[in-house]
């Protein structure tokens, strides 16, 4: 395996190969830079260290170093960028899989054409954050390795490097963006529900407390995991995948019976969640909106006017409709002759006409000033109401912060945003979702009252910087200490130290640091060994990752049945696709679709395509490529 990157997502991704799925690896990285760089300010990360360093210290006394360190196994060349000299001398002509994950899309696009020109039957993935230039980036490349002579290209069916399988040499597009996003939306409101999206799939899954003394816990429709048992300690440490007190993921129903006092992670609804709605145009406004509701009651009034008008001179002067309507409009705007020699009914009615024109004129000047103002503002940011509670507050709205603003405002949730700069990537989505911004320094005083940070139910930190994070959460704690808080860091081991420290200072709040690249890396990772990964949860500080897979040639599933293929605490089939059934025999049977009420006495066939919760290590048990003993 071969990965290539610039930031910290290509160091985890390298270990998660190694340690996870023992992988042979060569990291390629940007010279003087064998630890992941600093973001934009390294300087104010070098003050947080020094300002935290103590607290740092003293939490994590005992934990041991980073998971992140490179094993002495890996090879790491270092390189200005991915030529075509560095890519062959880090083997890609006789690798399995090439990881590019720069932050910039161009070289990514640049490395991968060059990648796919060497090593045709190369299984290519690609970070991309521009979502329509990845599909076709995809097409592209599996194009160029079926012409080239490639076997099965584009088959993305879910089955990879597997055994005695054919090369699965799928080009896959993915972006730390779409990969984190759900998470770090369901980690904000995880007194609601946590939420895996993908490809049209939706999984929700729902946190339940701990049942009470003498209980058994509720397995819902599926338990997925048990957590902690530490969970309720404010001082304690969420359990890591390391960790034997840490979470039990994919418990059998007799470990869930005789969980009394923990919590549980339960799938409480799966359906398909739709197409998505279409975006609301730009500038295009309702007509309601064009005006006020005083403005338009002024001009409802002057049109019953008018009509009164019309029909007292119709039976004044015994006159034709039409042209009583046409008589009452001139004296309206006074075109008219004067009414001298008429009766006095048709004198009075001019003068009451008069006397309405002049009333028309403001209200018509109105309502243009009004008009031009609503399109003036149309495109303008809004600011948030008056009444506004029990919203999201996001901070930053980056990569990170536009993504996981989509996903709240897909699920129906009120949002403020905070942004230092007018021209960051997420004001154009911001103003077309009609979201309030607030525009300014988060740092600075008043800006995170501006967003109502006093009434919201939730604050997502998700800038570039760890301390602009840390510094706003640590404000909102003072203004709201029970405020559920999400941290975006970029250091792994230092989101443990602060995630430890702020739930023990606030034992009553709900706080998660969460590091990108360790949300991230499990989706990279099952890309890279050929498999379709549907989303990933995470529970504490693990990862339950949802995979398609195709039965065939895995013994673990193949011939049995749902009962004898679970493997508690590494993967369980949840549902079966029967669509790929119908497609492979050239038709779709009636009703076809994912299958989530499977019976345990069901067997698993060839041709069957299942969707499968697992553990990273055990879909790598399941799927992965034969176990390398150690040199």
């Amino acid at each position: 395996m071969v990965v290539c990157g610039d930031d910290g997502l290509a160091h985890r991704l390298a270990t998660e190969l190694r340690g996870v799925y023992r992988e042979q690896v060569v990291l390629v990285v940007p010279p003087s830079r064998s630890t992941p760089p600093q973001p934009m300010a390294g300087r104010a990360r070098a003050a947080s260290a020094a300002l935290f360093g103590r607290m740092v210290t003293a939490v994590n006394r005992g934990t041991g170093g980073s998971d992140d360190t490179l094993v002495p196994d890996e090879r790491v060349m270092e390189a200005a960028e991915p030529s075509e000299a560095v890519l062959a001398d880090a083997g890609v002509d006789r690798a399995a899989a090439l990881a590019l994950v720069y932050d910039d899309d161009e070289t990514n696009i640049r490395a991968a054409l060059t990648a796919r020109r060497l090593n045709p039957r190369l299984r290519l993935v690609l970070r991309l954050y521009n979502r329509r230039l990845g599909q076709h980036i995809e097409e592209l490349l599996d194009q160029a390795a079926e012409v080239a002579g490639g076997t099965s290209a584009g088959h993305r069916g879910g089955h990879g490097g597997h055994g005695g399988h054919g090369a699965d040499i799928a080009t896959t597009v993915l972006s730390d963006a779409d990969t984190t996003a759900p998470a770090l939306v369901a980690t904000a409101l995880v007194g609601t529900s946590k939420v895996v999206d993908a490809e049209g799939l939706l999984l929700r899954a729902v946190e339940r407390r701990p049942p009470r003394p003498g209980e058994v816990a509720d397995p819902g429709l599926c338990t997925l995991a048990l957590l902690s048992a530490t969970s309720n300690d404010p001082a304690g440490a969420e359990g890591s995948e390391d960790s034997g007190d840490g979470p039990q993921l994919l418990p059998d129903a007799e470990a869930v019976a005789a969980a009394t006092g923990r919590g549980a992670v339960v799938l409480e609804q799966v359906s398909y969640s739709g197409p998505p709605l279409p975006a609301r145009r730009a500038g295009v406004m309702p007509f309601a909106s064009l005006f006020s509701a005083r403005l338009r009651w002024s001009l409802a009034g002057l049109v019953a006017a008018v009509v009164a008008l019309a029909v007292a001179l119709i039976l004044v002067t015994d006159d034709h409709p039409l042209h009583a309507i046409y008589i009452t409009l001139l004296d309206l705007f006074a075109i008219n002759d004067p009414a001298v020699d008429a009766p006095l009914g048709q004198q009075i009615l001019q003068l009451l006409s008069g006397l309405v024109g002049l009333l028309l004129l403001p209200v018509l000047l109105a309502a243009v000033l009004e008009a031009l103002g609503t399109f003036r503002t149309a495109s303008a940011l809004r600011k948030p109401p008056r009444g506004l509670s029990g919203h999201v507050v996001l901070l930053g709205l980056g990569k990170i912060g536009t993504r996981v603003l989509t996903r709240l405002r897909e699920l129906h949730i009120p949002v403020v945003c905070v942004e230092a700069d007018p021209e960051a990537r997420g004001m154009a989505v911001a103003r077309r979702l009609r979201v309030p911004v607030v525009v300014g320094d988060v740092t600075q005083e008043g800006v995170l009252e501006s967003a109502k940070i006093h009434r919201a139910d939730a604050l997502l930190a998700l800038t570039s910087i760890d301390t602009t994070n840390l510094e706003s959460v640590l404000y909102a704690r003072s203004v709201r200490p029970d405020l559920r808080a999400v941290l975006r860091l970029y250091d792994d081991d230092f989101a443990k130290a602060v995630y430890r420290t702020l739930r023990t200072a606030h034992p009553a709040a709900l706080t998660r640091s969460r590091s990108v690249s360790h949300l991230a890396a499990p989706a990279f990772a099952g890309a890279m060994m050929g498999r379709q990964i549907l989303g990933a949860i995470p529970v504490e500080r693990r990862v339950l990752l949802f995979a398609a897979v195709v039965v065939d040639g895995h013994p673990q599933l193949e011939g049995r049945t749902v009962a004898e293929a679970f493997r508690p605490g590494a993967w369980r089939v949840l549902a079966l696709d029967t669509a790929a059934r119908g497609a492979a025999a050239g038709s779709e049977p009636p009703g076809s679709g994912l299958v989530w009420d499977l019976p345990d006495t069901y067997v698993l066939r060839t041709g069957d395509r299942v969707v499968l919760a697992a553990t990273r290590r055990g879909l790598a048990e399941l799927l992965g490529r034969r176990t390398r003993s150690p040199r």
